[in-house]
């Protein structure tokens, strides 16, 4: 399974719209950020189109390059164009009291990746927001082109960690942007997954259960992910970058942690998640397209990503630690003093 899957998963393709999810806003919630959603979708035609909710807030601008681009009351939508080119396109939503957001969309456009985005734009359960521009997730990075990276450089990309196996970085090594850090966290190093190929869909949907729980559970999965947390939480002058091969699965795993540890509702958590399937639709449907029916039907299950490969992770905590928190602190060390640094750090609100 494992070269043929790694094989199927390096097809590069597009998607330019991003959603962000709320919670539903609760009447006593007085956090410092009204907007309870606040949606950036990039059009193909260089568009903009800007939803937002600030229940209370009689008046929100909206900023771009330092110009109100739309204005409204506590709900609107409106579609911007005519700005001028750019590596990403910021938005500074103002609200009339209290304080604003700064988004952009999610996707970063890049020659050589097709799932390269921002971690961050997510309202917690606590009324904050996840800091758009600090983290991003991403497929792999070894089609990157001199001008993609270049890009990644502007962004100011410092510290890549790569969560492949071994025969996938000697295959297609990273290319990295100068000055930024490149660090190995092998999430499968010395496990069983991925070593035979799947016969039927379903021993594939139970392949992509088990290796979602050795994730979690298993000896590589908790020292990289560990790795990540660490970079994540000692790199002040961010930005982090974590991906693997598709940008799916170990990938989707560590941007689920985070997320969750930074308090996202588990249902946004997995939107996120699930957005996977879109941003890579193209270039899976591309690849089931080549395939005769049946083997089609079996890689179809590794290509996806699906709510029950997420909650295995999920139930995998449970089972083993007892809960999320006991994970972070007895599975990836760690403590409530730096999840605490890392919610000041990455939280506005």
């Amino acid at each position: 399974m494992k070269k043929a899957l790694l094989a199927a998963t390096v097809v590069a393709s597009a998607l330019t719209a991003t959603l962000i999810v709320a919670p539903a806003a609760n009447a006593g919630d007085r956090s410092a950020v009204p907007f309870t959603e606040a949606t950036v979708t990039a059009g193909a035609d260089g568009s903009f189109a800007l939803a937002w909710e600030a229940p209370g807030s009689k008046r929100v601008e909206i900023r771009a390059n330092g110009k109100v681009v739309a204005k409204g009351g506590a709900q609107g939508r409106a579609v911007v164009t005519g700005l001028p080119a750019a590596d990403r396109q910021w938005f500074d939503f103002t609200p009339q009291h209290g304080q604003g957001l700064r988004l952009a969309d999610r996707l970063i456009k890049l020659d050589g990746t097709t799932n390269f985005r921002d971690a961050g734009g997510y309202r917690t359960t606590t009324g904050q927001w996840v800091r758009m521009g600090e983290v991003y997730r991403s497929d792999a990075l070894a089609r990157l082109t001199p001008n993609d990276l270049a890009k990644l450089r502007r962004l100011h990309v410092r510290t890549v960690f790569d969560l492949r196996m071994e025969d996938e970085r000697s295959k297609d090594a990273d290319k990295v942007p100068a000055g930024a850090g490149y660090v190995v966290a092998d999430v499968f190093a010395g496990s069983g997954s991925f070593q035979t190929m799947p016969r039927t869909p379903d021993e594939a949907v139970k392949a992509m259960v088990d290796a979602e729980r050795a994730m979690v559970s298993g000896t590589g999965g908790k020292k990289a992910y560990a790795q990540v947390f660490e970079g994540i939480e000692r790199d002040r002058a961010r930005s982090v970058l974590f991906h693997c091969t598709a940008g799916k699965d170990r990938t989707g795993w560590a941007g689920a942690t985070l997320l969750t540890a930074l308090g996202v509702p588990r249902a946004t958590v997995e939107a996120d998640y699930l957005a996977s399937n879109d941003y890579r639709r193209a270039a899976n449907d591309a690849i089931l397209s080549h395939l005769p029916a049946q083997q089609a039907a079996v890689y179809k299950p590794l290509l996806d990503v699906r709510p029950e490969y997420l909650n295995a992770g999920y139930d995998e905590v449970e089972a083993t630690y007892g809960s999320f928190d006991r994970y972070l602190k007895d599975g990836l060390g760690i403590d409530a003093r730096e999840l605490k640094q890392l919610k000041k750090d990455l939280l506005v609100g």
